[in-house]
């Protein structure tokens, strides 16, 4: 493997870094307490990556086995514990572990744990996620049919 072709070809560098605190509020707050902080979208990223940082309450939550066609997906472990399926069995994850799913990879992650838990999550090309993040608030009142163009819409295929 090489490296890809320069995508800035000045000669001096420039001030592009971003900075964003810890303490920053989170952009999305679900009904269940669980929040999602926007570190990187794939806008800002110019299409590279999305970073998010994914906190979530003791109650249970999470997705059921699904996979991406066209986005991997990693999950890495900041604080608790959040049960990450890697299409084979289920793993208990604890600060620290990461787990990466290349496109196709059926997966799926819960908070089970009964305490609170933190992860990153790391989406490769950077999709536009948020709008998947967002539109979930929206799913309730939807058909069957608007469900399944939604999730289409936004590279997320359910196993039954």
């Amino acid at each position: 493997m090489t490296y890809p072709e320069p995508r800035y070809s000045g000669d001096t560098g420039e001030l592009s870094a971003t900075y964003r605190p810890y303490a920053h509020s989170p952009e999305l707050t679900y009904k269940n307490g669980n929040t999602a902080h926007y570190l990187a979208t794939g806008a800002t990223t110019n299409g590279q990556f999305g970073l998010y940082r994914w906190v979530m309450g003791p109650e249970p939550s999470g997705p059921s086995p699904h996979f991406h066609k066209s986005i991997s997906e990693s999950f890495y472990i900041l604080e608790g514990s959040v049960r990450i399926y890697d299409g084979s069995r289920w793993i208990d994850t604890r600060p620290g572990d990461w787990v990466h799913v290349p496109e196709g990879g059926v997966h799926a992650f819960r908070n089970e744990s009964g305490e609170p838990a933190t992860m990153l999550l790391h989406f490769a090309p950077g999709a536009p996620r948020e709008g998947y993040f967002e539109g979930l608030l929206d799913l309730a009142g939807k058909s069957e049919e608007e469900k399944a163009e939604f999730f289409i819409r936004h590279d997320t295929y359910w196993l039954d």
